[in-house]
């Protein structure tokens, strides 16, 4: 298995959406990309803690790709606003890819520059090496399923 870390705004929705994608084995939402150890929803709403709103999946890279991962990444949100998806603003819905490798870096650029021709915005995603998930609490995992709901996009 093969780790990739993702910010697209609300963590819900972005982790319905890649649970969906067959070689997905596993998606959790959590924290990354901040300062303070095992931050929790509370201290992140606050956008005082660095960190983003991310889904850390794991997936089988024999039955999906990272680069497929990125292609699924870009049509779940718009990576053309900065700190906002939606009606939901600030730095924790920022969009971001945390990379796990120099290769996943090479594949998230690539993706990136492949990405912008279809929007009329630049591309705000930002790309960096990935830190330490900090996953959220268990009320938020599999949140979707869990008050039988399928999205919350408008």
């Amino acid at each position: 298995m093969e780790t990739a870390t993702f910010a697209a705004g609300c963590f819900w929705g972005v982790e319905a959406a890649f649970r969906q994608i067959e070689g997905v084995t596993d998606a959790k939402v959590g924290y990354s990309g901040g300062t303070p150890k095992n931050p929790n929803y509370r201290d992140v709403c606050t956008g005082r803690t660095g960190h983003a709103e991310a889904v850390e999946v794991k997936f089988d890279p024999v039955r999906v790709s990272y680069d497929q991962l990125l292609d699924a990444f870009w049509t779940m949100h718009d990576p053309t606003t900065v700190n906002r998806q939606g009606p939901d603003v600030g730095t924790q819905y920022r969009s971001a890819i945390f990379y796990h490798s120099p290769a996943q870096e090479a594949a998230a650029r690539a993706s990136k520059e492949k990405a912008q021709s279809g929007f009329r915005k630049p591309i705000a995603t930002e790309l960096t090496p990935a830190s330490v998930f900090y996953p959220a609490e268990e009320y938020h995992q599999r949140y979707f399923e869990k008050q039988g709901i399928s999205s919350c996009h408008i």
